[in-house]
């Protein structure tokens, strides 16, 4: 199918319908040097950190109904999404300020998740609905003196929705798109004295396009590459008295992807992927402090048919015990441990079960507003059953010149234990592997003036990577070094009805393996940027616009052997959205043209284009 009659045929797909809600309240004005980051464990406002942090917030994501979480992380400064514009079952993998995939580490609500199931341990974005969230916090750095093995280019904390109302709130989405696209979500939420739940379903359906592109002159069709997934979220809440507070949660994901033999080959292909997420966080409130128990157990199961086909099923239980003292006013003291047990089982001719644990301690001095500055200095401790012990720490001082002015900081050291797959798997597994290491270092300005309508905030940072984990000849070995740099720039500005946020993102890297030495880093750009543009044009319409760049990188052939690296050409992405509000935004109508992809882009990866997917939809609450 040609690029005009793709166009064509997302243009004459079905308008998508949203029925979404939740108890919707105006949105009050806040600084944003007033907002409180809970992913630093210390839940520290915006002006008092040194760390480089970025908020997508609740109002945000009401605006983003037509998307999904890959699609609005990939917006960001410093993140590069791969596959975010593709088909819609194709993975996703986040690569954070040049680093590789599988080097951030995703919370839910504060809380570590992965996946050792899969090869690299990374959590899989598709998992995650974007109605089931309420804001996300994006911490970038190194960030393993707190959250422990990962957390090398940095953290994004999803957290989800949970503010319950005395009464019954429902709230909804339902949708039909291009495609043959279905997206429904229900939702219930309520506060019944002392205990408050929000609970919701989520149901997505769509046939999708071929995942492999037509080779030019082939008359074979090729099959569409659908998708189906469910994802259940739950948050429950007991006030038990006026100091402690029980919070169970419980999550269920179920999808099904289907996926082709190559860039250029069609097959049947399909992965099943079945995840529960269950656990509860507990806080304790002292008069000069807080003592809080996070614990998560997660089970992945994932089935592979096709003619390398697999079943794995990965499993983690997490404990994070953290107590936070005011020593003062001006000084926090936070002391902690965590210990992480993951297995794998590999099912075939021989079934294996293979384990790890990793054991930390961790402790953090914060001073804040010591006249006008700041300082935050970390470590942890890492014993892991395989590799042994290792070490992070955290330096991370800011000055705050004058209200409008901020100066900032991090030296930082990060590391990335060796997965399950590395130590046990069923190709090139070695028992000896140790874990990678980083060494991060940034700073930066922030500017903030006219009651923070217009802001600016520019960072430089550098890593250097030893022991990375390379597959060589041999299997899996600390070989490769890397070295990356690079900058980001972030304008905004708000006049009268009008908001427009831009970046522009930079990074550059040298890779040495054995004694080969690449300047450039696999499917990560040099350059990026792009910007969002709104008006709230009357008291009910609201318009805006969505643009982002991403330049030329390089990727491998993987398809023959050796690999043959190839120059993928830039790309552009815009999106359009339009909400209509009535009786007093209770009901919304809106509308949203996306384009998902792009020709050049799709040539050379071997991924068919999308074209435009064009929504519209109604929401609204019932209380």
């Amino acid at each position: 199918m040609n690029k005009t009659i793709k166009c064509i045929a997302a243009g004459l797909g079905l308008a998508q319908l949203v029925l979404m809600g939740g108890q919707t309240k105006a949105q009050e004005v806040q600084s944003l040097n007033e907002v409180v980051i809970a992913a630093t464990k210390n839940n520290q406002k915006q002006a008092q950190t040194g760390k480089v942090v970025s908020v997508i917030t609740r109002e945000e994501l009401e605006r983003s109904a037509g998307r999904n979480l890959a699609e609005l992380l990939n917006q960001q400064a410093g993140i590069n999404v791969v596959g975010a514009g593709s088909n819609y079952g194709k993975d996703k993998s986040v690569f954070f300020r040049g680093a590789g995939s599988a080097y951030a580490v995703i919370l839910v609500d504060g809380i570590p998740v992965t996946d050792p199931s899969g090869t690299g341990g990374a959590f899989d974005l598709r998992m995650f609905a974007i109605d089931q969230i309420d804001h996300i916090e994006i911490l970038r750095g190194g960030q393993s003196t707190l959250y422990g093995s990962d957390a090398v280019a940095g953290v994004i904390n999803i957290i989800t929705k949970k503010t319950g109302t005395k009464g019954n709130n429902v709230y909804g989405v339902a949708s039909a798109g291009s495609y043959n696209s279905y997206k429904g979500t229900i939702g219930l939420s309520s506060k019944v004295d002392a205990f408050t739940y929000n609970v919701s379903y989520s149901h997505f359906k769509t046939d999708g396009i071929s995942e492999a592109a037509n080779p030019e002159g082939n008359t074979q069709v090729f099959d569409k590459d659908g998708v189906k997934q469910d994802a259940l979220n739950a948050n429950f809440s007991l006030q038990l008295d006026k100091r402690l507070s029980i919070n169970p949660f419980l999550r269920y994901f179920y999808g099904k992807f289907n996926y082709d033999a190559g860039p250029f080959a069609d097959a049947n292909n399909t992965s099943t992927v079945k995840h529960f997420n269950g656990g509860l966080n507990a806080q304790y409130q002292l008069d000069k402090g807080k003592i809080t128990l996070n614990y998560s157990y997660e089970n992945t199961g994932r089935v592979y048919k096709s003619s390398f086909p697999g079943q794995y099923q990965g499993r983690m239980n997490l404990v994070d015990l953290f107590y936070n003292q005011n020593l003062g006013e001006k000084v926090n003291l936070l002391v902690g441990l965590d210990n992480r047990s993951t297995d794998v089982t590999y099912y075939g001719n021989v079934l294996k079960r293979p384990n790890t644990n990793l054991f930390s301690t961790y402790g953090s001095l914060f001073l804040h507003d010591l006249s006008i500055f700041n300082l935050e200095v970390g470590g942890r401790y890492n014993k892991h059953n395989k590799y042994g012990e290792n070490y992070t720490y955290a330096v991370t001082p800011s000055l705050n010149i004058i209200k409008e002015v901020k100066l900032f900081g991090t030296v930082s050291s990060a590391f990335r234990a060796p997965t399950l797959d590395m130590l046990f798997g069923q190709y090139g597994a070695n028992l000896n592997l140790k874990p990678e290491k980083a060494t991060n270092y940034e700073a930066g300005a922030s500017f903030n003036f006219l009651k923070e309508k217009i802001s600016l905030r520019a960072v430089a940072f550098k890593r250097d990577m030893t022991d990375a984990i390379n597959y060589g000849a041999t299997g899996y070995i600390n070989q490769d070094k890397q070295k990356d740099r690079g900058f980001e720039i972030e304008p905004g500005v708000t006049f009268s009805k009008f908001t427009v946020k831009g970046y522009y993102a930079y990074v550059e890297g040298k890779q040495t393996s054995g004694n080969t030495v690449t300047d450039f880093l696999l499917r990560r750009p040099k350059n990026t940027y792009g910007v969002n543009a709104g008006v709230q044009a009357t008291k009910e319409l609201y318009l805006s616009a969505n643009y982002k760049f991403t330049g030329q990188r390089v990727d491998s052939d993987f398809s023959s052997y050796p690999s043959v690296n190839k120059m993928l050409g830039s790309y552009r992405l815009l999106d359009f959205y339009a909400e209509y509000a009535l009786a007093k935004k209770r009901i919304k109508i809106f509308a949203d043209l996306k384009n998902l992809t792009d020709e050049k882009y799709a040539e050379i990866i071997g991924y068919s284009t999308m074209g435009f997917n064009m929504n519209a939809g109604v929401s609204f609450n019932f209380k």
